[in-house]
């Protein structure tokens, strides 16, 4: 039996990864639903990793090419490219976002209209990531909870985890040295007469946003804006720099209806990578930052590998091979 605390991203990806080589496994989480779990909640649910590369460590770039196929084992994904634009006065973003990342091909006005028609004349250059995708991560919780029960995972909600687990996928409140947290928020908002298909990025030079598409004419517009422990709410502040944002997309923007706004605090490291740690009898899984959609299936997979390995050699027996 693996014991694992935490049902978030990485909790669950983890209990997949582990049931699927044939262990049985016990979750632990202190929530009473998935809904309960405010960074995972609060996500983007981008599978970009060619746009993170920009700023993110060349591993964040490899560790996420395969999140798009593993998650389309488990939940609706949209792969419908990335598009980056950005306002003239910010062209010079625009280039610099270009020579730090890979994967992508410049796009003038018309093939900007082309992609979506909402933006016909409003942006003159921009640059198409055409391989990556997004999901909606309150759905793709919800699916993953669901596909790791049909493998046999017990999920004890509302069941704070005992002193030693297996594996403990719990974020900042895991208490491990070196972690900080990055506040991020967020706003849903409702615009029905504005229809936009893919993930939007717009560049500004003090804080760049981005629009993720979540159907019916729902949007989640965020940034990951500043390292900080508060649970408080989102501030004004941060909430009229999301909404001005929006509204420099598109105008329409600009008469949607806030219907939801949010914070969580990722978990990140000093280099914003996540890792393994093993810290006694239990491995870490920890450190997501704001990439955890993107980089849980590459860590629930080593976590597998290292704890099939161990498990086979302490049993002697072999797990399935996924």
């Amino acid at each position: 039996m693996i014991t694992i605390a935490g049902a978030g991203v990485a909790g669950l990806a983890s209990a997949y990864e582990l049931a699927r080589r044939g262990l049985a496994v016990t979750i632990y989480e202190t929530g009473e639903a998935p809904d309960d779990n405010p960074c995972s909640w609060f996500a983007g649910g981008m599978l970009a990793p060619w746009c993170e590369g920009e700023t993110a460590d060349p591993q964040v770039v490899r560790l996420g090419a395969g999140a798009i196929a593993w998650w389309e084992q488990v939940t609706n994904v949209v792969k419908r490219g990335t598009l980056v634009v950005a306002p003239p006065r910010d062209a010079a973003e625009l280039t610099r976002f270009a020579r730090r990342t890979a994967s992508h091909r410049t796009v003038g006005a018309d093939e900007i209209a082309a992609l979506e028609p909402s933006l016909a004349g409003r942006f003159q250059k921009g640059l198409f990531f055409a391989e990556e995708a997004h999901l909606d991560p309150r759905r793709a919780l919800r699916d993953l909870a669901r596909a790791v029960q049909n493998l046999g995972v017990q999920i004890r909600y509302g069941t704070p985890a005992p002193d030693q687990v297996d594996v403990d996928c719990r974020g900042m409140a895991a208490g491990l040295p070196g972690l900080r947290p990055v506040r991020g928020e967020m706003a849903v908002i409702e615009a029905p007469d504005v229809e936009i298909t893919r993930t939007l990025r717009l560049l500004h030079p003090r804080i760049p946003v981005y629009l993720v598409p979540r159907g019916g004419g729902i949007y989640m517009i965020g940034a990951t804006m500043v390292e900080s422990s508060s649970w408080r709410p989102i501030t004004v502040r941060s909430l009229l720099e999301l909404l001005s944002a929006a509204f420099a997309l598109h105008p329409g923007l600009g008469e949607a209806s806030v219907i939801e706004t949010g914070a969580g605090l990722r978990p990140a490291y000093a280099d914003n990578v996540p890792r393994l740690t093993h810290r006694g009898d239990t491995t870490h899984v920890n450190g997501l930052y704001r990439h955890g959609f993107l980089l849980a299936p590459a860590l629930a997979k080593e976590l597998a590998a290292q704890l099939c390995q161990d498990h086979n050699h302490a049993d002697h027996r072999e797990c399935t091979t996924a």
